[in-house]
């Protein structure tokens, strides 16, 4: 398998050449890095298989790397996650292909280079057992989400979303840096399983904080989560799909790792995440049901199910703290189980969404109603990805968020009030959130799928096709099948944490080949196989009964004349709009949103009614808008800004040009380092 992972960087490295030496010069050749970055994806795919099935991968970089031993190590927790990543990355590659091979869609050449780094980097993060490796593939990701976003620079919003995604990315990789050499500082040593070895203190502690914080930045836990809206509504096409749906997992890979290696963690930074965590995926999901831009729609969910999976694994570090491996292993299924269902669902959202784009050119919901009459590919594959992240039953969506709840439930066990209230917390977080997630997705299943047709109808109407067609029915296939099957996932998934908690413990999550519970046994069951098989049939049934009784009646169809309002004269849409579905949630949730809203005259004219005055009546037609704001950053960046660019103008003035200056601010330093390394010692 060492000759397969070798492949698939090779793969990517000449995708690489490829797009740096003819660019978009030949279109001919356009499509080829893609492809050659789906050959590496499903070679990295096959490694992560056969890691799981026992054979594991070793590559050794000691000649690359000079800080000790560096080695490229997948075992079975690495083997899940290539597996679940590059599995992914395989079919957003191949609707990539198709993409690419529109006219205008690629404009210069850089785009396909980013996305074999980020493929790799992508790799070498989830086998590294290296700080440094492991840093620098942490950085290459950095640069190639900088290089996507920042791609169409000439497009408003596309340098600031690029700014804002590279400025968090370098705080990410700085928390990472600081957790790690703590960590060095206390084993000797740069190797990642080595620090199984440090001890418990104040030093292991900050290190386990700095560490999570820097993979909270990446999967976007509040406050760091501004990047993830403005980065993916920014990228081009189905490469958000590459970021939202397979990048970001290697921050949830972080965190399985870091509780792998460093064991129990503080009990303060247990209960700072977990809340955390809770109000990421409301503040998330509230925001995805308000948003007037489908891009931007699809990003603020991903905020929400980073919220969500991370609260499973906050469940875990709860286990993890009071040493109880069932709480840990009920925990990491749940998350892990919720991080399958939003890579697979939000994929195939951002890829429909790319197709949708390309054909109508715009991503506004209140031009898109009906879309999917016309482009009957990407609209069925907007609707499954929505009602999957919805959490709506046969879908994989639905089993993840029933263990998610399940594990949340487990609070009377943990018999510690500091653990037990925010279990409470955000177990009812986490229930607002999956019922305001019916509301944002039915809108854009009912009215921007299935509605009446709309603007996006003069529009050139270019569906998804080709291989493009294969990967969205086979995204689309999966948040279906995989439901279905849910015992074998388990399975797999199982399998892949058994690195973190014993096999044994986590066998109680099958009750028999059809029935699943949520590792502690006889406390409740769920047979997602048999709902496939139940749900259906009942459904038949229902119409049956409707047809026998009703008899011609069923399907007839009653014509009356449309109410709008209690006012005469008020005109209008016959039906509710994406726009106006939305507004009741803006009015209610107006002090968390920070709602602005504005009524203006668009038209005035006058009648030719009297009044008893004999005077004219005027008549106008109002017009109302309404605006949200993002809550954290206008709280806590956008303060913070004009101090920061203070510190910025200052710190300008140290570069005077002269060498003797530049000496001491180095002696300065050296001294400082010198400072740190003796204090820690």
């Amino acid at each position: 398998m060492n000759a397969v992972f070798i492949a698939g960087y090779a793969c990517c490295g000449l995708a690489l050449v490829v797009d740096v030496v003819f660019g978009v010069s030949r279109p001919s050749l356009r499509p080829a890095p893609y492809l050659l970055a789906a050959v590496a994806s499903v070679l990295f795919t096959l490694a992560g298989a056969e890691a799981m099935a026992g054979h594991g991968v070793t590559l050794h970089l000691d000649a690359f790397f000079g800080f000790g031993d560096s080695r490229l190590v997948v075992g079975r927790l690495s083997g899940l996650f290539l597996v679940l990543v590059f599995g992914v990355a395989t079919l957003v590659s191949v609707v990539t292909v198709h993409w690419a091979r529109r006219p205008g869609q690629v404009r210069a050449r850089g785009l396909a280079s980013a996305q074999s780094i980020a493929l790799a980097a992508i790799a070498t993060i989830l086998s590294a057992d290296n700080v440094f490796c492991f840093l620098f593939a942490w950085e290459a990701l950095t640069l190639s989400f900088y290089l996507i976003v920042a791609h169409d620079r000439g497009r408003a919003g596309r340098p600031n979303a690029a700014n804002v995604t590279v400025i968090l990315g370098k705080i990410s990789g700085a928390f990472l840096l600081l957790g790690f050499l703590l960590l060095s500082s206390r084993s000797g040593s740069f190797t990642i399983s080595s620090f199984t070895h440090v001890s418990g203190g104040g030093v292991r502690d900050a290190a386990y904080a700095l560490l999570l914080a820097g993979f909270a930045v990446k999967v976007g836990v509040i406050p760091f989560h501004v990047w993830m809206p403005r980065g993916y509504a920014a990228a081009p096409g189905p490469l958000r799909a590459l970021l939202a749906g397979v990048a970001v997992n290697v921050g949830f890979y972080g965190m399985w790792r870091t509780l792998e290696v460093l064991g129990r963690p503080p009990v303060w930074l247990v209960v700072v995440l977990l809340l955390l965590a809770s109000c990421t995926a409301v503040l998330g999901i509230v925001h995805t049901t308000v948003q007037t831009r489908l891009t931007e729609v699809v990003a603020y969910s991903s905020v929400e199910n980073g919220g969500l999976i991370t609260v499973g694994f906050a469940v875990a570090l709860v286990g993890a703290a009071l040493a109880k491996p069932q709480l840990i292993g009920i925990g990491l299924v749940a998350a892990t189980l919720q991080m399958i269902a939003h890579a697979i669902a939000k994929s195939l959202l951002f890829c429909s969404t790319a197709t949708i784009e390309a054909a109508t050119g715009t991503v506004e919901l209140e031009q898109l109603r009906g879309v999917g009459h016309r482009l009957r590919t990407s609209g069925a594959g907007l609707a499954v990805g929505a009602v999957t992240l919805a959490g709506l039953p046969l879908t994989v969506g639905f089993v993840s968020e029933w263990f998610l709840l399940e594990a949340l439930m487990q609070q009377f066990r943990v018999g510690h009030l500091y653990f037990a209230l925010p279990l409470a917390i955000s177990g009812a977080l986490v229930a607002l959130t999956v019922g305001f997630a019916a509301v944002a997705f039915v809108r854009i299943v009912g009215l921007t799928v299935l509605g009446p047709r709309g603007w996006h109808e003069v529009h050139r109407q270019l569906d998804a096709g080709g291989v493009a067609r294969i990967g969205l029915l086979v995204l689309a296939f999966a948040c279906l099948a995989i439901a279905a099957v849910t015992p074998l996932e388990l399975t797999v998934v199982t399998t892949g944490l058994s690195e973190i908690v014993p096999r044994h413990v986590l066998e109680g999550v099958s009750k028999s080949p059809w029935i699943v519970q949520p590792v502690y046994p006889d406390f409740s069951i769920l047979s997602p196989s048999w709902l496939i098989i139940a749900i259906p049939v009942l459904a038949l049934c229902v119409l049956a009964i409707a047809i026998a009784f009703g008899r011609h009646r069923v399907w007839r169809i009653r014509s009356v004349p449309a109410w709008r309002s209690a006012t005469s004269g008020v005109a209008g849409e016959n039906q509710y709009t994406p726009f106006g579905f939305a507004n009741p949630t803006r009015k209610v949730l107006a002090n968390v949103l920070l709602t602005r809203s504005e009524l203006h005259v668009l038209e005035a004219e006058t009648g030719g009614q009297q009044t008893d005055q004999d005077h004219d009546i005027e008549t106008a037609h109002l017009g109302y808008t309404s605006d949200v704001a993002e809550l954290v950053e206008k709280l806590l960046y956008r303060p913070l800004l004009k101090p920061f660019l203070g510190l910025i103008h200052i710190v300008k003035r140290l570069q005077n040009g002269r060498l003797d200056a530049y000496v001491s601010y180095m002696l300065i330093a050296f001294v400082a380092v010198l400072a740190v390394v003796v204090a820690l010692n």
